[in-house]
């Protein structure tokens, strides 16, 4: 086991639980404001993409032999404190919050894929990172519609 790798994809599973927590919180939120208004439906989607990647992430982890974590760490933390504040100045500061986060994910991700990495690896990572940029544009495209 590469404990380096292990502890690289130990971050970004750190990352997953993170929005995945603070997109359950930012639905739940919607609902309650909009209901099922179709614009929002995208957030339920980015919801249902990070925890597949965090289910992808746990068994690549498990496969190398590690422990995956099962706590968000101070990031979790950072990340609701960020959420609950954007919460209360309205719709766009909350959808500017869960970009800023998407944003953040990508920075991860580019910055944990390493040159010893095998093929598999690196191509799980890239696919997640590109899904994530793909979170940035429709964030973008909510951002404008609120």
């Amino acid at each position: 086991m590469d404990i380096d790798t292990v502890d690289d994809l130990n971050v970004l599973l750190r990352g997953e639980l993170s929005a995945i927590a603070t997109y359950k919180q930012a639905t739940q939120r919607v609902l309650a404001r909009h209901g099922q208004d179709p614009r929002f439906q995208d957030l339920a989607q980015i919801l249902h993409d990070h925890e597949q990647a965090a289910s992808q992430l746990v068994d690549l982890i498990q496969n190398l032999g590690g422990t995956a974590v099962h706590d968000t760490g101070t990031w979790g933390t950072w990340a609701n404190t960020v959420m609950g504040a954007a919460s209360l100045l309205g719709d766009k500061a909350a959808l500017r919050a869960l970009k800023e986060g998407e944003e953040a994910g990508v920075k991860d991700y580019r910055a944990a894929v390493r040159d010893h990495w095998t093929p598999e690896l690196t191509e799980l990572c890239t696919s997640i990172m590109s899904r994530e940029e793909d979170h940035v544009r429709r964030l973008d495209r909510l951002i404008h519609a609120a």
